[in-house]
């Protein structure tokens, strides 16, 4: 059953909806209608069911002749979605580094990007037990049974080294650590090659963002956390780097993917590659991926700053993250790069979600 939290309402409701460029959020569709043939999405608790998808998805699939905009329209009904409060809803930013790396340490890089240990063992309600948290995915034997997985500090003082775990190197910690928050970085290699890292697995701690600790400790005002603020406050204190950051316990282990098109981000959670400015990141307990929500953020400007109106734009629903939690909740995919990660790390926005729900779950 579809949520009372979705209020049906017509598109001349949605700022500046007519104003948008459907084509580039219909591309991102196509690509989750196409993954979708390989493996279904599971349907999220709002009431949005992968089922009702489907039929939009083969229309999609076979290039319809009607423009991108009468597609959306025809298919599906906007819906503002506000949580329990009625408050607004709340977006925030993410991006793919890009990171000068070495495939060996050296003297300058020896910050190590790890593979998925074999020890990490995946859990599940059944299999977890009582000391474990319920937030734990992963663990780890030991005498005792199973226990929680090495958190960072023990990673980073050297709990896994010696099992040709790396994959490559940076310089900075606090590259690798963004690049960890991120969940995806393009590495440039000595001999000018590109390789790509992609979340493979978590320890399984909960995340303490760096900027909450230091806004906790007295050293950064809320108001003005952004990922260039923590950036320098870290280049001002090097010598508390780990200090901050260890008290992250949560640490992730990528896997190697190819870069099949520079245009595009890493393959995410809905298991396509990400658009950039057209993927969102959502609660996916609570969303079905492939899902197109309409953002309205009058005060978001980082992507167009010169654009009165802020942020209008039809995103597909494409990846999840463990600080996504909530209906009215959005990560925007900035893309990859320097620039990307400019925008990415200064987007804290409040912001109108206006869910696009297929008709058949709302007209019958």
């Amino acid at each position: 059953m579809l949520s009372s939290l979705f209020r049906p309402l017509d598109y001349a409701d949605c700022p500046g909806w007519h104003e948008d460029d459907h084509l580039g959020a219909f591309a991102a569709f196509r690509r989750s209608a196409f993954r979708v043939l390989e493996k279904p999405y599971r349907s999220g608790s709002l009431g949005i069911a992968f089922e009702s998808l489907t039929p939009i998805f083969a229309v999609a699939r076979e290039r319809p002749a009607v423009t991108a905009r009468d597609f959306f329209e025809k298919n599906f009904r906007p819906c503002l979605l506000q949580d329990e409060s009625g408050e607004k809803g709340f977006v925030t930013g993410f991006y793919e580094p890009e990171i000068a790396a070495s495939p060996v340490k050296t003297g300058r890089f020896r910050v190590p990007f790890y593979r998925k240990p074999d020890d990490l063992l995946e859990i599940d309600d059944l299999s977890r037990p009582p000391h474990i948290a319920p937030s734990f995915v992963f663990a780890r034997e030991s005498q005792d049974g199973l226990t929680e997985y090495h958190d960072r500090r023990a990673i980073e003082s050297g709990a896994v080294d010696g099992r040709a775990l790396e994959i490559a190197y940076v310089e900075d910690p606090v590259d690798a650590f963004f690049a960890h928050v991120q969940g995806a970085a393009r590495l440039n290699m000595p001999d000018g090659t590109m390789r790509r890292i992609t979340y493979a697995a978590k320890s399984g701690h909960p995340f303490t963002g760096p900027g909450r600790t230091l806004i906790e400790a007295g050293e950064l005002r809320e108001r003005d956390v952004t990922m260039q603020s923590i950036r320098a406050w870290f280049a001002r204190n090097p010598h508390r780097i780990h200090e901050i950051l260890w008290q992250n316990r949560s640490y992730i282990f990528f896997r190697e993917a190819p870069v099949e098109d520079a245009e595009l981000g890493p393959i995410a959670a809905a298991k396509v590659p990400l658009t950039p400015g057209r993927s969102i990141a959502v609660d996916r307990i609570l969303h079905t991926f492939g899902t197109p929500v309409f953002i309205d953020a009058p005060d978001l400007r980082a992507f167009d700053p010169d654009r009165a109106t802020g942020f209008r734009r039809l995103m597909i629903a494409q990846d999840t993250g463990s600080a996504i939690t909530g209906p009215a909740r959005g990560d925007l995919f900035a893309g990859s790069g320097a620039a990307a990660g400019e925008i990415a790390g200064v987007i804290r926005n409040r912001a109108d979600f206006y869910v696009l729900v297929p008709r058949t779950l709302i007209e019958g």
